[in-house]
């Protein structure tokens, strides 16, 4: 779709997910006639995720959030929806960022329409696009319009009351926009919007230990927990090129050997698969992927596969790598001992990062870790350690697809 175009909707119940490089925060509106919401309670969001006919479903940051509507369940008065778009990161601007709404059949997932909005800059929120009512029939519209202060900006500009610090400044639209009516008092104490981290599921998380979350490689050697991040900068510049990612295990019985395959991914920027990298296919994208060969046992010291990256070499389409290990014999990862990944520098052979898996699940794959690029062009690297059912790198490109 293009900036003003429209679809008939096919279906009454459809998904609006927003998916970019970095993450988003994505929320619906529902308004009536006079483009305003009635109360607060018509703001669906991460915070208040269930209003008539409008859920928020997040997707724990390893898939896109998504606005869902049904058309059939909304009130009497409600004839527009818009799902707006803004960055987690407190700040961040859209600048070097292309967001892209999917529109798919809720019930079926199958692919309406995308959009991905042209020409972003200085804005922090997006109303992405509406579903709208017109001549007794629902229909969709790309709109792309940008707001330069935030998710606030937005719902303050469709009537919704929100606190602020300080007192708020009016809506600032990027591009023109509907003039703003005073806000309508509310119905409820005011729905604040706050900055969140959108690492875990909706659950409640945990509170993060001393020193979770993103870090880089100014202090040396750097060893991950599951869903941690580290950037591959050192001294505020990317470290190195080219890296290799050596993948380890052992039997957790003696005498029993065990044959698991390590694999790469590579996705462009839409999770779209353009190639895997395993035993059976050694080179991948003009040789910028290379692995070491399969083995059979599992035994012996030090790495059991190894994964040659090339990062200055890779395509811009690439965007995204996903390391995964799985066995097309069946063993399950609970025959596995110390499985492990870690990246190192391929030029000095220097361990970089290590992730080693601490827990076990009766399952023949798992993704180990992913690398993915950052809009800066830097990357950072993710420890996951996610269990699936997939015997072959074959059946992990779907589940690693969802996982960036």
């Amino acid at each position: 779709m293009t900036p003003g175009s429209n679809i008939p909707l096919p279906v009454t119940r459809v998904a609006v997910d927003v998916a970019a490089p970095v993450r988003l925060d994505v929320s619906g509106l529902l308004l009536t006639a006079d483009g305003k919401v009635r109360s607060d309670d018509d703001f669906i969001f991460y915070n208040q995720p269930a209003g008539p006919g409008v859920t928020y479903r997040s997707g724990g940051g390893t898939t896109p959030d998504a606005i869902i509507v049904d058309t059939s369940a909304l009130p009497p008065g409600i004839e527009k929806i818009v799902v707006t778009a803004s960055p987690d990161a407190a700040g961040q601007t859209f600048q070097g960022v292309e967001p892209t709404a999917t529109i798919r059949g809720a019930d079926d997932n199958s692919v309406l329409a995308t959009f991905t909005p042209p020409q972003l800059g200085a804005e922090t929120a997006l109303v992405v696009v509406e579903i709208y009512l017109r001549n007794g029939a629902w229909k969709a519209r790309a709109v792309g319009q940008g707001y330069a202060n935030g998710l606030a900006g937005i719902a303050t500009d469709f009537g919704v009351s929100v606190e602020e610090p300080a007192a708020a400044a009016p809506a600032q639209p990027v591009a023109p926009a509907q003039p703003v009516a005073p806000p309508m008092p509310p119905t409820q104490p005011p729905v604040t919007p706050p900055a969140r981290s959108m690492a875990a599921p909706p659950a409640p998380p945990a509170p993060p230990a001393p020193g979770a979350g993103k870090v880089n490689l100014d202090k040396g050697r750097v060893s991950l927990q599951k869903n941690q991040t580290v950037s591959l900068v050192k001294g505020g510049s990317p470290l190195l090129s080219q890296v290799k990612m050596g993948l380890g295990w052992e039997p957790a019985y003696r005498g029993k050997d065990i044959d698991l395959d390590a694999s790469v991914i590579a996705y462009g920027p839409q999770r779209n698969h353009i190639d895997s990298c395993y035993f059976g296919k050694l080179s991948i994208v003009n040789g910028a992927i290379k692995h070491s060969g399969d083995n059979l046992t599992g035994e012996g010291g030090g790495d059991d596969e190894v994964i040659t990256v090339d990062l200055g070499r890779l395509p811009q389409e690439v965007t995204g790598l996903v390391f995964t290990v799985n066995s097309f014999s069946g063993q399950k990862f609970t025959e596995v001992a110390k499985a492990y990944c870690r990246l190192l520098d391929a030029a000095t052979g220097e361990e970089l990062v290590r992730f080693d898996l601490t827990s076990a699940e009766p399952q023949t794959g798992v993704m180990m870790a992913k690398l993915i690029r950052q809009f800066t062009g830097e990357w950072d690297m993710t420890a996951m350690g996610d269990f699936v059912k997939a015997r072959t790198v074959r059946n992990m490109v779907k589940p690693a697809a969802q996982s960036l």
